[in-house]
C-alpha cells in the first residue's frame, strides 16, 4: 500500500488494518515465545524445578506481548491518524479564543479526522468574515455619530446664540417686535431642522434592521417594474431616460422592495443631476442582479467620488436646506444587507454613473 491510500483511510479501516499488522506481530512473538520455551523445556527435561516454572513464565510472557502489543497499537494510531490534527485544532481554538482569526488550517488527509479540520476551517472563515462585518458596521455606526454630532452642531449654536439674546434683553423690553420675530422665526428653522434630522437618523436605523425576503421574480417583469417607476420619478423632472438589458437569467430571487427603494433613489439623484438624459443598463444571472445608472450631467467631483456614500453629505446641491444627503448611503445599506454592494465613478462619456449590486436568493 502506497502513502496516498494509507492517508485516505478512514479511521475505522485504520483502526482495523493496524489490529490486523498487530495480531499477525503478536502472533509471531508469541509463536517465537513457545519455541524457546519448548527448547528450554527439551534441555532440562530431567529438572523438574525448571519445569515448574516454564508453564506459568510463558503464561505470563504472554500476557505481557499481549498487553505491549495493545499498547503499542494504540500510540501507533494516535501517532498516524490523531496527533497531527489535535494539535492543529488545539493551536486553532487558542487563536480564535483570543481574537486571532488571520490564520489557516490544512490537513490534506482525506479521512474523519480532515474532514473535521476543513469544517472547522469553513466556520473560521466565516467567524472572521462575520467579524470583519461587525467591526466595519461598528466603524460605521461610529462615523455615523459623528457627523450626525457635527451636523448637529450648528443648528445648536443658533438655538443657544438666540436663546442668550432673548434672556439678556428681552427681559429690559430692548428689542423690536419686528426683531423678535425674525428671533423666533430662525429659532423655528432651526428646530424643524434638527426634527429633521432625527427622522433621519430613526430611518436609518430601521433601515439597518430591515429583514431581507427574496423571492425568484421574473426578469421581463422585473425590468418592466423597474422602467415604470423610471418613467415616473425621472419623467417629473422633464428628462428622458434609455434602457439595456443583459440577462442570462429568465428569473432571479430578490427582495423586490428593497431593490425599488434602492433604485428609486438612484434614478432621483441622477434625474436631479442630469442636463437632459438617464441611461439605466440592467444585469442579470443566475445570482446577481445589477442596475447602472449613469446621467449626462457634470459627474462627480474628486470630493464628491470620495464622500458622496457617506451620511448627511451634501456636496454643492443647491436645496442643501432640504437634501439631507441621505440618498446614497440608504442604497449603500441596503445594498450591503442584500449580501452586494455600491459602488459610484464617473462615465467614460462624461457624467456620473452609480452601480447597484444585489446577489440573488438572499433571504435573512
Amino acid at each position: 500500500m502506497n502513502m496516498l491510500q494509507l492517508k485516505r483511510m478512514s479511521l475505522l479501516q485504520a483502526f482495523i488494518f493496524l489490529c490486523c499488522l498487530m495480531l499477525i506481530g503478536i502472533l509471531c512473538v508469541i509463536v517465537l515465545e513457545f519455541q524457546v520455551a519448548e527448547s528450554i523445556r527439551q534441555r532440562y527435561a530431567g529438572n523438574s524445578a525448571v519445569n515448574g516454572w516454564i508453564l506459568p513464565s510463558l503464561t505470563a510472557l504472554v500476557l505481557l506481548t499481549v498487553a505491549a502489543g495493545i499498547v503499542l497499537m494504540a500510540s501507533l494510531f494516535y501517532r498516524w491518524k490523531l496527533r497531527k490534527p489535535l494539535d492543529i485544532l488545539m493551536k486553532a481554538s487558542e487563536k480564535i479564543s483570543s481574537n486571532d482569526l488571520r490564520f489557516r488550517i490544512s490537513y490534506d488527509n482525506k479521512d474523519e479526522m480532515g474532514e473535521l479540520c476543513r469544517v472547522f476551517e469553513i466556520m473560521r472563515g466565516q467567524l472572521e468574515t462575520n467579524y470583519k462585518t461587525l467591526w466595519r458596521s461598528v466603524e460605521e455606526r461610529k462615523q455615523l455619530n459623528a457627523i450626525f454630532a457635527h451636523d448637529l452642531r450648528t443648528p445648536l449654536s443658533v438655538l443657544k446664540g438666540n436663546f442668550e439674546f432673548l434672556n439678556t434683553y428681552l427681559p429690559q423690553n430692548k428689542i423690536s417686535k419686528e426683531k423678535l420675530l425674525d428671533v423666533i422665526q430662525t429659532m423655528s428653522v432651526h428646530v424643524v431642522r434638527l426634527e429633521k434630522y432625527m427622522e433621519a437618523m430613526s430611518s436609518i436605523q430601521k433601515l439597518e434592521d430591515m429583514p431581507v425576503r427574496s423571492r425568484a421574480m421574473e426578469t421581463e417583469q422585473l425590468v418592466a417594474l423597474l422602467n415604470e417607476s423610471a418613467r415616473q420619478i425621472i419623467g417629473q423632472r422633464g428628462k428622458t431616460f434609455s434602457t439595456t438589458v443583459t440577462a442570462d437569467a429568465a428569473s432571479i430571487a430578490v427582495d423586490i422592495h428593497l431593490v425599488l427603494q434602492v433604485f428609486e433613489n438612484l434614478t432621483a439623484n441622477a434625474s436631479r443631476f442630469a442636463s437632459s438624459h438617464v441611461h439605466i443598463d440592467y444585469g442579470v444571472d443566475k445570482s446577481h442582479l445589477t442596475i447602472t445608472v449613469t446621467e449626462d450631467g457634470r459627474g462627480f467631483s474628486e470630493a464628491e467620488l470620495q464622500k458622496a456614500m457617506l451620511p448627511f453629505y451634501r456636496g454643492e446641491v443647491s436645496d442643501a436646506n432640504e437634501h439631507h444627503g441621505l440618498g446614497l448611503y440608504i442604497c449603500k445599506v441596503l445594498c450591503e444587507k442584500h449580501e452586494g454592494s455600491l459602488q459610484i465613478n464617473n462615465a467614460p462619456g462624461g457624467g456620473g454613473q452609480v452601480t447597484a449590486c444585489f446577489i440573488g436568493g438572499v433571504d435573512k
